[in-house]
């Protein structure tokens, strides 16, 4: 029987990287993002291998969040997997300099989105007594560096949350992990830096960064374990990282 992915933040690096593998493994896919023409390439790219269906919603907006995943066509309303994917982090300053408005916006997409998110999903395992949970965290959710401050609080956080998801959810037949990148190569910092690609770039240039085909890898390889098998906890990092 065919598995059916919800991935969020689907429209780019490491969300787009795991919508291409699970297609290519032959999962039907719900992709969500805020881009709609990019997740419509993405579908037209993707419908030869895999049945897809769009979502176009920011998982800040608990409302919009919420009516997207509870009125999916029939077809796609039992979700086997969750890639809670969506996140940023905005800004690198020190706490005293930091921005009001950068904090909110990682405190509202990687920590209560995630949470939205896993609420209009879980409706759907819960009844289904099954499903498998991957929330993708960071390296920054194990250790805190400079001026890393807020983002790296949202990242701890996401950590205590899924060892809670995990506890509370076995009882439904339901696996919950994370999955903990290192540097990884993607729109990442070029969000940090509020578009700013030279400084981007300067993140990535002196190191061999990991790239979102090898998160993609990773993620299969958690999702594709033997039922009985779950890997609760998994940190993945470039060579080059200290």
């Amino acid at each position: 029987m065919k598995k059916i992915a919800l991935i969020t933040g689907a429209t780019s690096g490491i969300g787009k990287a795991t919508a291409i593998r699970f297609a290519e493994e032959g999962i039907d896919l719900i992709l969500c993002g805020r881009r709609k023409d990019r997740l419509v390439e993405l579908q037209n790219n993707l419908n030869t291998k895999a049945n897809v269906h769009i979502l176009c919603f920011d998982v800040q907006d608990k409302v919009a969040t919420n009516s997207a995943i509870s009125n999916l066509p029939t077809e796609f309303s039992s979700i086997d997997i969750l890639i809670n994917n969506a996140g940023n982090a905005y800004g690198l300053d020190s706490i005293e300099t930091g921005e009001l408005e950068d904090w909110e916006a990682m405190i509202n997409i990687n920590l209560k989105g995630l949470l939205y998110v896993s609420k209009a999903v879980l409706k759907y395992m819960v009844a289904n007594k099954s499903g498998h949970i991957i929330n993708i965290g960071s390296t920054a959710a194990k250790s805190v560096y400079k001026k890393g401050n807020v983002y790296c609080a949202t990242k701890h956080s996401i950590d205590a949350l899924t060892k809670g998801m995990r506890i509370d959810l076995k009882e439904h037949g339901i696996k919950v992990g994370a999955v903990h990148p290192g540097l990884t190569e993607t729109e990442f910092s070029e969000v940090r830096f509020h578009g700013d690609k030279e400084k981007a770039q300067e993140v990535y240039k002196k190191s061999n960064p990991l790239q979102p085909e090898d998160l993609a890898d990773i993620i299969h390889f958690v999702i594709s374990r033997p039922y009985h098998v779950n890997i609760s906890d998994l940190v993945a990092m470039p060579i080059s990282q200290d």
